[in-house]
């Protein structure tokens, strides 16, 4: 049975009690979240070497790392110390977005090495190896499925009512999910609808069998900040919430895909309309990013972004990296992606009052205080990086930084308090 079959019943599963000891609240919360549909944990039973991992209400704001090769790029070995980089920098979740090469034989050799959930887009295999029919399609699924996969972004909102509003309502960049822009090119190529819309019920049971969490993807999501909000956006956020509404009967687990690009005045209001629209199914974005001109930095415009949105109603951010827009990322950059996104989950954490962020915030006020420089940097939320530039940097005298010495205004308050 599924884990939401499970909590239909009352029964707390082993990965709910392990969820409920990280997250430091009662097995009967997570339960009731899962029920609800407001938490979801993928976990697919096949995926021997993963650890249980919650998203929703009321846990921590989670964060995802993407990973995979593309034509250019085709190397597993490469692949597999991003993952290395992105487990070491502590993502919660990892996507295979692998485009180049021989994609089965990746997905199962990263599968064998990722002890987080991991989650895919079928729709790229489906694409590359020529499998774009109705039976190809579902066919992905289910051998991703078979190999482990707990979490997979189908493109169900991309369908002949989404396209029609983006026909009528043109945008400065069209669609710029690559899943979506697949979809839309089949549905307009063989004038069909897509079969993860019109055979929904066969996507269900395929999710039911193995316990896949679908993602319902955002194929339809703003590449500008001036799409933000637009006609196919909302038409396909509507569509996804009658979806979501149908999986829950059937007892499959959600997630709902969100942008993109979003000017920073509109965030709050986009998290708000996503969740009354599906229901508080938990919420995943990618950034967003409140600026389209900082390639190269975009890591930090999606943390600027991602702290807004997590705080007003995103549960999982997606990590932009500083390739994003640019290339495929390496290893370094991977890491970097997801320590500025792990930043502003915290920082949404604090304001949204999940048990241990607050306390985590102190514990390192306390140790500056008493210029504890080996607690500081355990603390830090990179500790290699913290270490690194103090030992780069360190002062003569080692009670104090080399930014103010002697004029250590934490030094100098203490001593004068204590007179």
């Amino acid at each position: 049975m599924t884990q939401r079959q499970e909590a239909k019943k009352g029964n707390i599963t082993p990965q709910m009690q392990a969820i409920a000891i990280d997250e430091k609240l009662s097995p009967e919360i997570i339960l009731a979240g899962i029920k609800a549909g407001t938490i979801a944990v993928p976990y697919n039973p096949f995926h021997k070497n993963c650890r249980a991992v919650g998203v929703g209400k009321g846990l921590r704001t989670k964060v995802n790392a993407n990973i995979g090769t593309s034509a250019d790029f085709t190397s597993v070995e490469d692949e597999l110390v991003k993952l290395h980089y992105a487990l070491d920098a502590k993502a919660d979740f990892v996507m295979d977005l692998s485009t180049g090469g021989d994609i089965s034989e990746i997905r199962k050799k990263i599968i064998e090495n990722c002890q987080v959930p991991l989650g895919t887009v079928p729709v790229y295999q489906a694409y590359i190896e020529k499998k774009m029919t109705a039976e190809g399609m579902f066919e992905v699924v289910e051998d991703q499925a078979k190999d482990g996969v707990d979490f997979m972004t189908i493109h169900c909102g991309v369908n002949s009512a989404s396209i029609e509003k983006l026909k009528k309502h043109p945008r400065l960049m069209q669609v710029v999910s690559r899943g979506g822009a697949l979809m839309m090119k089949w549905i307009i190529d063989n004038g069909k609808e897509n079969p993860y819309f019109s055979d929904y019920d066969r996507l269900l049971e395929i999710a039911l069998k193995y316990d896949i969490t679908l993602s319902l993807g955002d194929g339809m999501r703003p590449g500008s900040i001036v799409d933000a909000g637009d006609q196919a956006q909302i038409k396909e956020l509507e569509i996804l919430g009658a979806l979501t509404k149908r999986a829950w009967e059937a007892g499959v687990q959600v997630l709902i895909e969100g942008p993109g690009h979003v000017p920073y005045n509109m965030i709050e209001a986009q998290m708000k309309m996503q969740k009354e629209i599906c229901f508080n199914a938990p919420f995943y974005v990618l950034g967003p990013l409140p600026t389209d001109v900082a390639p190269g930095y975009d890591h930090i415009t999606a943390a600027i972004g991602g702290t807004l949105a997590a705080t007003t109603g995103a549960d999982f951010l997606c990590y932009v990296t500083p390739t994003e827009h640019l290339g495929l990322p390496t290893p370094d950059d991977v890491y970097e992606g997801v320590i500025a996104s792990r930043i502003a989950a915290h920082c949404a954490d604090i304001v949204k009052g999940v048990p241990g962020a607050r306390e985590w915030d102190i514990e390192m006020s306390k140790a500056r205080k008493e210029l504890n420089w080996g607690k500081q940097i355990q603390l830090a939320i990179d500790p290699k990086k913290a270490r690194e530039i103090h030992e780069r940097r360190k002062s003569k005298s080692n009670d104090v930084c080399s930014m103010c010495g002697e004029f250590c205004a934490m030094k100098i308050s203490s001593e004068a308090l204590k007179k």
